[in-house]
């Protein structure tokens, strides 16, 4: 632990020449930038995310000297989000203030509406509340949410910029969701009548906590914190790495060396929820103490971009546990030979290993973003084409976006996911590709496949509506030994079938900066197919009403 701190702090101190904070990943201005990168107006690097808020205002001024080619919509957006990156405007342009700035309840420097803002030439210090309340239904069953919390954000001197957010979470209701396993939404580690006994049947409560320190330098980034990281592009879920498990620690160092290479590198602190039976004791109260065995994931890709919007990228991870090892702390090791050195060639000893591969395609065709991922677990070269022997573990997401066409300001996607059987599981639970049990890539899992369809079309500035429709195919998951020993391997879909067919609506307004009312409808049939082959068929009707700020 001693020396885990140790480097940290050496590494955070090595490269501290300015300052950066990361801008959280619910926030629009992503899809906004996007948009216009899918439209040619700029180039926007948001394979690897979060992304610090220098970046993006140095996109927002780029976008504002091309303002005669935005729509009159588009052009209300940008004013309303560079309303929001004054501080960032500045440093790029190396302005300083005369005497110290503070803002109560009130609107900033750059007329965005704070409840606490502080500046000076040293240091800067944002805070705004995280308030929200969700009321609606499903299966006639009333349901509420509510969240209270905190954000803030700011930088310290030319060096450190640093954001830490804190919320508390509490669903009631009789059919509220205490496990979210197979939804999109954020896993979590939740009080419930499912892990302590005597609580309530109809209620939840948990927490979450992120928080960041990180810095930069003219072609690179280093941060060191606990949050959430995305790698690929996708609106119904992300291969490699998204938002299921709860938020976990972890360095990153991102660098960009030239305009056609970009190399990202993370070393993460999983929650493996197994038990280490060696920390195991009675303690002083009578009862029994123990601790879990620790889990990390070493990460690393390089993008290349040989044309202006296209971009081409490869990528490495390796699930292990117990110790910190030191050749996974080298951002430019090749982790799977180091795990070949490690483990001596051992499947029982050593980590789990996987590749990843992505194209992003953004203006190639007018207005138009096309992308995949393909994520392989497992492969083995030797009898490849042999369907008796041949084991591949893999998945893969093909997709497109086309914006402003047949006519302004409606943005049109599909998508196509296929996720094979044993894909992120693995016979030692503590190298498996997950996070306090959720997967770390896409939230359907093993064994299934999905196609994806929205419309999302931009009404005014900060009033947009959603229709979007999915269906899923799933099959029974594989168990250790049919993952291992049988030949021929499980074939796609086996087992007993599960299929779903999903129907939404979202209306979203935006009211001010982070004051948001959104309404949700959303429609699920499910068909589930039982050991008699009969199928039972249900449909559920979900329907919510939401007022919430800073979420």
């Amino acid at each position: 632990m001693i020396l885990k701190k140790i480097f940290l702090l050496l590494a955070l101190s090595s490269f501290a020449f300015a300052q950066v904070v990361y801008e959280p990943l619910h926030r629009d201005v992503y899809k906004f930038l996007s948009r216009l990168s899918q439209k040619s107006v700029i180039v926007f690097d948001d394979q690897v995310r979060p992304i610090g808020r220098k970046y993006i205002a140095q996109k927002l001024i780029e976008v504002s000297e091309k303002s005669n080619e935005l729509t009159s919509l588009e052009r209300e957006e940008l004013e309303f989000y560079s309303k929001d990156f004054k501080f960032e405007f500045d440093i790029i342009n190396n302005i300083k203030i005369d005497s110290s700035q503070i803002t109560i309840a009130g609107y900033d420097a750059g007329d965005r509406l704070r409840l606490f803002s502080y500046r000076n030439n040293f240091f800067s210090l944002n805070l705004s509340p995280i308030l929200g309340y969700k009321a609606g239904s499903l299966d006639d069953e009333k349901l509420t949410h509510f969240w209270n919390g905190l954000y803030t954000y700011g930088y310290i001197d030319k060096y450190i910029g640093y954001s830490f957010d804190f919320r508390d979470n509490t669903e009631t209701g009789n059919t509220i969701d205490k496990t979210k396993e197979f939804t999109p939404v954020t896993g979590v580690e939740a009080k419930s009548s499912l892990t302590a006994p005597n609580y309530a049947l109809d209620k939840m409560e948990y927490s979450e906590s992120r928080a960041v320190l990180a810095t930069d330098w003219s072609w690179g980034s280093f941060a060191v914190g606990k949050d959430f990281l995305e790698w690929g592009y996708s609106e119904s879920g992300f291969l490699v790495l998204s938002q299921k498990p709860p938020s976990y620690g972890f360095i990153r160092l991102d660098v960009k060396p030239v305009d056609w290479l970009k190399f990202n590198y993370a070393h993460g602190w999983l929650s493996s929820s197994v038990i280490d039976s060696n920390s195991i004791f009675y303690n002083s109260a009578g009862t029994i103490s123990y601790s879990f065995i620790d889990k990390f994931i070493a990460t690393h890709s390089l993008i290349i971009t040989p044309v202006s919007g296209l971009d081409v990228s490869i990528g490495e991870s390796i699930i292990y546990d117990e110790e910190i090892e030191f050749l996974y702390l080298v951002p430019i090791m090749f982790f799977r030979l180091a795990d070949y050195l490690i483990s001596e060639q051992s499947n029982d000893a050593g980590g789990n290993a996987q590749f990843f591969l992505g194209v992003s395609s953004k203006g190639q065709i007018k207005n138009t973003h096309l992308y995949g991922t393909l994520f392989i677990d497992e492969i083995s070269l030797n009898g490849l084409f042999d369907p008796e022997t041949q084991r591949y573990q893999l998945g893969f997401t093909l997709g497109g976006s086309i914006t402003d066409l047949p006519f302004e300001n409606l943005t049109a996607k599909i998508e196509y996911t296929k996720i094979y059987p044993s894909v992120y599981e693995h016979y030692i639970q503590t190298s498996d590709y997950k996070s306090s049990d959720y997967i770390l890539g896409h939230w359907m899992g093993q064994n299934g496949d999905l196609i994806y369809a929205s419309l999302n079309y931009r009404i005014l500035r900060g009033l947009q509506a959603t229709v979007w429709g999915q269906y899923i195919r799933k099959g029974d998951d594989v168990n250790i030994q049919q993952q291992y020993n049988a030949k021929p391997q499980p074939p796609f879909l086996f087992g007993l079938r599960k299929n779903y067919g999903y129907l939404g609506a979202e209306i979203k307004y935006e009211y001010t900066h982070e004051l948001f009312a959104k309404l949700n409808f959303q429609t699920t049939h499910s068909s589930i197919q039982q050991e008699d082959l009969s199928f039972i068929d249900t449909t559920l009707n979900e329907f919510y009403f939401s007022v919430y700020y800073g979420l």
